[in-house]
């Protein structure tokens, strides 16, 4: 099973959209796949369950989260569960649930990373939880992939997230601010990975459990809402659009040898320019499904069904390009 995070220090562009999208699309290609929430405003989980559900998961004496499974750990009194709870979503997709209760986790993260290099055995079972949580999941839903939501922050949540992860797609759109998200997520990616090696070394002997390799190696960006943008100036389009290659082998790659960079329409990097579908959006809420999976019956009517084929080959070719990427190593 592999992991995919998909991360930018950069909110609001869709990322939450694009796991669940994706989760429903590989699902369709007749993969079977964990959804793990760990943004701690849970929104993905939001968009796969009813409230009414949701707030049962959370409000049950049990705790069916990701911070239920967690929580024994954290209050001293075990280590995380097991058989996580897997919220069913389809045959095919199985959600640890997110939790806002996650959030009050940061501070005992953040404090544990730092005694992974005292060879502290509670520091690394702390600092591994993610890791561990999403391989049990893994193996009982008998899952071939992991999509990891986290949130647009460089905080300790996200760094366990990010460590349990093996592949990194990065969401952006050709502006500043995400630009600038890539100059933040690329060092500290970059950071992450070396200081969790270090770490690893002194991992007590006695401590027998499976560490995540936290590879974090970045498997490309995806251009978001390109339709939404093109109604920005053309000028002002082109000017951001034409940065990100570079910014990308800069910030992320760490290619600094003076290289040129290619084109956005050249640069091996991007996975997809993907449209916003604003149309479809508030349709695929109301029915509880995907936008590409939307019927007449949903309220689709004459141009939307173009749109919603339109739909389905964009998420299919990026779940195709993504598994090219991952076979490729």
């Amino acid at each position: 099973m592999k992991t995919i995070a998909f991360f930018n220090n950069k909110g609001g562009l869709g990322k939450t959209s694009l796991v669940y999208h994706l989760a429903w699309m590989f699902a369709e290609q007749e993969y079977r796949i964990v959804v793990a929430d760990l943004d701690p405003q849970a929104n993905l989980s939001g968009m796969f369950l009813e409230e009414e559900t949701l707030a049962t998961l959370w409000q049950d004496a049990d705790k069916k989260t990701i911070d239920g499974s967690i929580a024994p750990l954290f209050t001293g009194i075990g280590d995380i569960s097991e058989q996580p709870y897997i919220e069913k979503i389809s045959e095919r997709i199985g959600l640890l649930t997110g939790d806002l209760a996650l959030s009050k986790r940061e501070d005992d993260l953040s404090g544990q990373w730092s005694k992974c290099m005292d060879g502290d055995e509670r520091a690394f079972r702390v600092t591994a939880a993610f890791a561990r949580l999403i391989a049990s999941a893994g193996k009982e839903f008998e899952a071939d992939l992991t999509l990891v939501d986290v949130g647009p922050n460089l905080g300790a949540i996200n760094r366990t997230a990010l460590i349990a992860s093996d592949y990194v797609v990065i969401p952006l759109a050709p502006d500043l601010f995400s630009l600038q998200g890539l100059r933040n997520v690329g060092p500290t990616l970059i950071t992450w990975r070396t200081a969790w090696k270090e770490r690893i070394k002194k991992k007590p002997k006695a401590l027998k459990i499976d560490l995540p390799k936290g590879e974090m190696k970045p498997l490309g960006y995806i251009v978001m809402r390109h339709s939404a943008i093109l109604s920005r100036p053309v000028k002002a389009y082109l000017n951001w659009i034409n940065k990100i290659p570079a910014e990308y082998r800069k910030s992320v790659l760490d290619i600094t040898d003076g290289s040129s960079s290619p084109s956005i329409e050249n640069d091996e990097n991007i996975l997809a320019h993907l449209k916003d579908y604003r149309s479809l959006m508030p349709m695929a809420q109301e029915a509880n499904k995907p936008m590409f999976m939307l019927k007449p019956a949903d309220g689709v009517i004459g141009g939307q069904q173009n749109a919603v084929r339109n739909c389905y080959e964009d998420f299919q070719s990026l779940a195709k390009i993504i598994l090219q990427r991952i076979d490729e190593g």
